[in-house]
């Protein structure tokens, strides 16, 4: 049945193509003449192109219009709602069982893989009587020293 489907169709399309070419019959003819038939066969394929770039828009139209009929249907169907989520609380050896399945067994102490940072110890600064800074700065040699420090 197929392979006579076949066979049909390939007659059908022979028939239509006998009906809408014509053969062309090129011999004997002017250089004016074969521009002229040249010029006619162009607006032919002018004229099919155009109508298939009409069709071709009319198809690309209501496939974007099923598309959005088929989003309307999903939304009048019904939308899928999300049950609440349960807070659980699960220890660090759960999560990682869960997460890394029967692989790690042992637990696991997460305090012993933080590293240990040593304090430097803070520099104190010594005391000094106050009075002798005084001292020391009163004059104009104190104010050189401020001057210098300054510099």
């Amino acid at each position: 049945m197929l392979v006579t489907e076949k066979e049909e169709k390939q007659r059908d399309r022979e028939t239509t193509l006998r009906e809408r070419v014509p053969p062309l019959q090129l011999s004997g003819l002017s250089v004016q003449e074969l521009q002229a038939l040249c010029k006619d066969l162009h607006q032919k394929i002018d004229v099919v192109d155009e109508e298939r770039y009409d069709i071709s828009a009319k198809v690309a139209k209501n496939e974007k219009e099923l598309a959005d009929l088929n989003i309307k249907i999903t939304e009048l169907r019904g939308k899928m709602k999300r049950p609440a989520l349960k807070r659980v609380k699960i220890s660090a050896d759960a999560m990682l069982g869960a997460l890394l399945g029967s692989k790690v067994k042992e637990s696991v102490d997460f305090k012993a893989n933080l590293k240990t940072v040593k304090k430097e110890e803070e520099k104190k600064e010594e005391v000094t009587d106050w009075r002798k800074n005084v001292e020391a700065m009163s004059g104009m040699e104190g104010r050189k020293k401020l001057f210098d420090a300054g510099q």
